[in-house]
């Protein structure tokens, strides 16, 4: 796989510190990958300007606010021409229940991660929107049991 932007070892360290703290002070940032604050801001910027830095975000206990169900669900549809997969890739920015999506390959055209206030909640959606949505034909849900590992989305090596 080919990198899509040009990286030093220093960009890969403000990747890593970034992605475990993204509200650290640039100050901060600079002395963790140890250079100084006006050449460390400047290559956020050029990270962000280049796209490799997408957003910032905060990541939310989902618990602590009354979201217990977490659950995966591979969708199936009947037809995949590249209108009837838009048009549910569409669908699924419409729903808050799914806070993930990927069109995927294999035995199913699309993989949720949905995240619910509680079972019958979850249930609902399963029947009331996705089974009943143009063009599935399968819906699989998988429940979680318990979160085991949770990490920034991209693995920085030890670069």
């Amino acid at each position: 796989m080919t990198l899509q932007a040009d990286l030093d070892a220093i960009d890969w360290k403000i990747l890593r510190e970034l992605q475990e703290d993204g509200r650290m002070t640039n100050v901060e940032l600079s002395r963790r990958v140890g250079i100084s604050a006006p050449p460390c801001l400047r290559r956020v910027k050029r990270l962000e300007e280049t796209g490799v830095i997408r957003s910032y975000r905060a990541i939310l206990n989902a618990p602590a606010l009354g979201k217990d169900v977490v659950a995966f669900c591979q969708i199936g549809l009947h037809h995949q021409a590249d209108a009837e997969l838009k048009a549910f890739a569409e669908r699924t920015r419409h729903w808050p229940i799914v806070r993930r999506a990927w069109m995927v390959s294999g035995d199913s055209d699309f993989l949720l991660h949905c995240v619910a206030d509680d079972l019958s909640t979850f249930q609902t959606f399963v029947i009331e929107e996705l089974t009943s949505a143009p063009n599935v034909d399968t819906v699989r849900t998988a429940l979680t049991i318990r979160q085991v590992k949770d990490e920034g989305l991209v693995a920085i090596d030890g670069r």
